[in-house]
Order: structure tokens, then sequence, then C-alpha cells
């Protein structure tokens, strides 16, 4: 298990410690697919499908297709599918659609509508499984009451 989270936090140190590679700047808007190698970060907006190694969506980018990477640190807008080993959603990020992830991180603020399926298996295996992830329906639970009794001592 401890072996497991180690292995997890070098991968994550690995990545943040990594050179962007490719920047796709704010005032760019690109319809198609992209496939890369390295880091990249998105500061503008993609229509398609995003292939390869690192990805960064900062907080004035915006995807609409589906993602498949080995990481993903969203800060911005996306919508569509992601499959990844390590997926980090920011505060402030909006996520909406299927999410496969190895190791999902959520910080308070960011917003995921979709379908959630998070293991911390390597990502081939999870897309091929069927564990998922699931929080109850919000509305009230049942409860055990017990009847109020009271016991006179004289």
């Amino acid at each position: 298990m401890f072996a497991k989270k180690e292995a997890l936090e070098k991968e994550i140190e690995k990545v943040e410690g990594e050179a962007i590679s490719s920047i796709i700047d704010a005032s760019m808007s690109i319809t198609g697919e992209i496939t890369f190698k390295g880091k990249t970060r998105i500061d503008g907006e993609i229509n398609g499908n995003v292939t390869g190694e690192h990805l960064i969506l900062s907080k004035e980018g915006k995807i609409t297709g589906d993602v498949r990477v080995t990481s993903f640190i969203c800060q911005g807008a996306f919508t569509g599918n992601i499959e990844t080993k390590i997926l980090t959603a920011r505060k402030g990020s909006s996520i909406n659609g299927k999410i496969k992830a190895g190791n999902l991180t959520v910080e308070p603020g960011a917003s995921l509508d979709g379908e959630i399926k998070a293991a911390t298996k390597d990502i081939n295996s999870i897309i091929s499984s069927k564990t998922t992830v699931s929080t109850p329906p919000p509305g009230p639970t049942k409860t055990e009451t017990k009847p109020d009794v009271s016991v006179d001592k004289k």
C-alpha cells in the first residue's frame, strides 16, 4: 500500500518538475485532433480530441473533446471524456463528462459533473474494470431511533 503511494508521489513530482514543451496561447483556437509528447499547457480553446503525456489546462483554457493522457491538471473548462493515470481538478475548474483515472484529486471549489471511475490501478486496468466510485443520493437517510425511556429510582 505504501509503495503504491510513494510511486504515485514520485510520478507527480516528476510531472511537476518537467519543463513545459508546448503552449497553446490564449489567442489561439484549434479545431481538430492534437497529439503531443512531453508536457503541454493549453491557455486557448481546443475543439477536438487531445492525446499525449502531461497536459495542463490553464484557468483561461477550454477543451471540448476527449482527452487521453498520462497526467491531466485541469484549471479551466473541460467538456468530454477523460482517461488518465493522474487527474487533478483544481479550484475553479469545471469538468463535464466521463472520467477514468488511476488517481483523482479534487480541490475544494472544483466542479465535476458526470460519471467517475477512479482507482489506484494502472490506466489500462481501469479502462477494462467495472469498479466505480459512487456517493449515496441526496435526501434523508434511514436512522434507527430508540424510544425515550426513563427509569425512576427511589
